[in-house]
């Protein structure tokens, strides 16, 4: 998903959110027993999962298990405000001030401690330590673990004690391999070292994939409905060769949860990677509808705004990979218009990448003129401000105004080397995301210009650097480049190569209708009349949630192609 590094993904987390980035709240205090604050609300639909914990008071249990699945859903304030509830409920229940430190500590989408919430972990974290030696030896473990985690004052740089929290998680799974949560949070706790990187760009695993498979697995052997296992499964999985490993755990987390929007569109993560574009749209519709219910009662929602936002990005990214142009483009415009304009403003670096998407979405459907028409970003939106003066010049050629077309060119140039060096687009530099837009809006201009050679070779490079992107999901920039070098090569009359772009297209991205269209007319005109009435099958089953009449797999290469 989009981390907060939109706007941040990773290292430039830390800058986005020291300079304006999205404004988290601090969690309020532990409340304490007896002050008539009022009780928090109890959430349907989060499932069975609990944890028996030391407490006397079932109302104390309730509230733990209801922040052990928000938790577990990665919705870490909720958590917070429910395990504060069982702390006031029982103020002697060691595990719910446990609740409240690790709900306050780094996760993978957004990796690091904001000074107010590590003291808060700490002060939870010493009433835990106190009340301790009155829970049970696993408790205590988990307990004596989390600890390892924080520190007081927090250090500049916190990988040591994410280090030592793994190295002690690992012990206490050894001691505990049949208890699920421990084995889930330890895996957790080795992700946690390496957010969004457990493999490189050619799929190979990284150092802690293997042990985090590893244990994972493990857990869903013996909880094969553990809630926290099938979510970090998913993620553990996805950006490698083999996401079906997933599938059954896309399937179990699928109706599991329905009460938790973020847990019911996790399945869809699997769903892209193996071409099944409905039921992507299916579980994104279906969060979406799930969150609403959600925040008509939890009005504050702080960092859980990132959540609702991919929500409406995946849908929008599985409905164009089907041609659905009105379902795409309606759930783009739904993202940013339930970002309000205040909040917007308060929050630049986080909103920013989302502004740009827009524009983005317009373009996969060949929308010049709405293009053309959509406003400029205020100058706090510095990504949003270039990408749309890309899409101009794509607008522009594509209508035939090349003297406009080129000057937006330069005007996209000018404005990306001006976008600040540790800007981001999800997991990936907005530097990196620029040099495939760059080369992209190149090759375009270069075909309508005549210069066949000259913009074949700018859509190579583009495919070229897009390869080189990290992985997110979806991706940081919205359509394949190969649609277009595909598109290309058969106006060029470069059949042959034109299969083999679209089939590597449909490696990456399977069964999605463009290039299976491209796939098509290239085996066509190699005479493979044959294969190309297979290709047609898989095509129309894709295509029949379309709205739209392919002629190409790229629209801005259309012949007619002023919308």
């Amino acid at each position: 998903m989009k981390r907060i590094a939109l706007f941040c993904p990773i290292a430039a987390t830390v800058s986005v959110f020291l300079s304006g980035g999205i404004a988290i709240s601090a969690p309020s205090s532990v409340p304490q027993p007896g002050t008539g604050e009022k009780r928090l609300t109890r959430f349907p639909g989060l499932g069975n999962h609990s944890r028996k914990i030391t407490t006397a008071h079932p109302e104390a249990q309730r509230y733990f298990d209801q922040g052990l699945n928000f938790l577990f859903a990665f919705n870490h304030d909720e958590a917070i405000r429910s395990f504060q509830q069982a702390a006031a409920i029982d103020p002697d229940c060691a595990m719910a001030y446990w609740g409240i430190a690790i709900s306050c500590g780094p996760h993978i989408n957004f990796p690091m401690v904001l000074p107010d919430r590590a003291k808060t972990a700490s002060d939870a974290l010493v009433k835990a330590t106190a009340l301790a030696p009155n829970g049970t030896p696993a408790e205590k473990a988990m307990i004596d673990a989390l600890g390892k985690r924080y520190a007081d004052p927090q250090p500049e740089n916190r990988r040591p004690l994410d280090e030592a929290y793994v190295t002690a998680m690992r012990s206490v799974w050894e001691q505990y391999p049949q208890d699920g949560d421990i084995g889930a949070l330890f895996a957790e706790s080795l992700m946690d070292l390496r957010p969004w990187d457990l493999y490189t760009t050619d799929g190979k695993p990284q150092p802690e994939t293997p042990e985090i498979l590893s244990v994972l697995e493990s857990v869903l052997k013996t909880t094969p409905r553990h809630p926290l296992a099938l979510h970090l499964y998913i993620h553990a999985v996805e950006a490698g060769p083999n996401p079906q490993k997933a599938k059954v755990a896309a399937a179990g987390l699928r109706k599991l949860l329905p009460g938790l929007g973020h847990m019911v569109h996790m399945p869809s993560h699997i769903d892209v990677r193996l071409g099944d574009w409905q039921q992507a749209v299916a579980a994104n519709e279906s969060a979406i509808a799930t969150d609403r219910t959600y925040t008509r009662v939890a009005k504050k929602q702080d960092f859980y705004r990132v959540y609702k936002a991919h929500n409406y990005h995946m849908l929008a990214f599985a409905a164009s990979m089907q041609g659905d142009s009105k379902r795409a483009i309606g759930a783009i415009r739904n993202l940013v218009n339930d970002m309000p304009i205040q909040w917007r403003r308060e929050n630049p670096a986080f909103a920013d990448g989302y502004l740009a998407m827009p524009v983005e979405v317009l373009m996969r459907f060949g929308r010049w003129q709405e293009i053309l028409k959509e406003p400029e970003p205020d100058a706090i939106y510095p990504i949003a401000r270039t990408l749309r003066h890309a899409g101009r010049g794509v607008a522009f050629g594509a209508t035939n105004k090349m003297a406009a077309a080129l000057a937006e060119q330069k005007a996209f140039r000018a404005a990306a080397d001006r976008c600040p060096k540790d800007a981001f687009i999800g997991n990936n530099s907005a530097a990196n995301i620029f040099a495939v837009v760059d080369a992209l809006l190149e090759g375009e201009l270069k075909l309508r210009q005549g210069k066949t050679d000259a913009g074949l070779q700018s859509l190579r490079k583009a495919v070229a650097a897009e390869d080189q992107l990290r992985y997110d999901e979806p991706p940081d920039w919205f359509y394949p480049t190969r649609h277009a070098l595909g598109a290309a090569l058969l106006q060029a009359d470069h059949a042959a190569e034109a299969e083999a772009v679209y089939r590597a297209d449909l490696k990456r991205w399977p069964e999605n209708g463009w290039s299976l269209y491209g796939l098509e007319s290239s085996l066509k005109k190699q005479g493979k009349k044959a294969e190309a009435a297979q290709v047609n099958v898989r095509y129309r089953k894709v295509w029949r949630h379309s709205d739209l009449t392919l002629t190409t797999s790229c629209l801005c290469l259309a012949d007619k192609s002023a919308r």
